[in-house]
């Protein structure tokens, strides 16, 4: 069965495994999800990502990142939110980068420059596509 939103899928598996308390999750790897996981292990957000081979096809690993001891732990990564879909395409000028709540998250945004978050476009004065919103 094919995925239609390959990025959707990505952060559909995240919030469900982050939901659910599982330290991993493991997807189909593709060089733009590797991008958002790497922006998310900047910002913080997962704790760490690696492209693992030991299958006939690459496959993207992602350790979730969680504050607090074992049964009072939470998910470091509240939110997550599909923004331009296949079917309705949001792209933003430089000048109209959006804030996510008041800066507390980030929006990750596929540029000419690469797959950025929002605060990086800013500084490169660049736009682009908003691929999604993380708080």
């Amino acid at each position: 069965m094919s995925v239609i939103d390959p990025i959707a899928d990505m952060l559909a598996r995240i919030r469900n495994a982050s939901a659910v308390g599982h330290n991993t999750v493991a997807m189909p790897h593709s060089t733009i999800k590797a991008a958002i996981a790497q922006i998310l292990k900047e910002e913080g957000f997962i704790q760490d990502v690696e492209v693992a081979s030991d299958q006939s096809r690459p496959m993207l690993r992602i350790w979730l990142k969680y504050t607090g001891e074992r049964r009072t732990r939470k998910p470091v990564l509240t939110g997550l939110e599909r923004v331009s879909k296949p079917g309705h395409r949001v792209y933003t000028g430089k000048g109209e980068i959006p804030w996510v709540l008041s800066g507390a998250g980030i929006a990750i945004l596929s540029t000419p420059k690469g797959v950025l978050s929002g605060q990086q476009a800013r500084r490169l004065g660049v736009g682009g596509e908003v691929l999604c919103y993380v708080w």
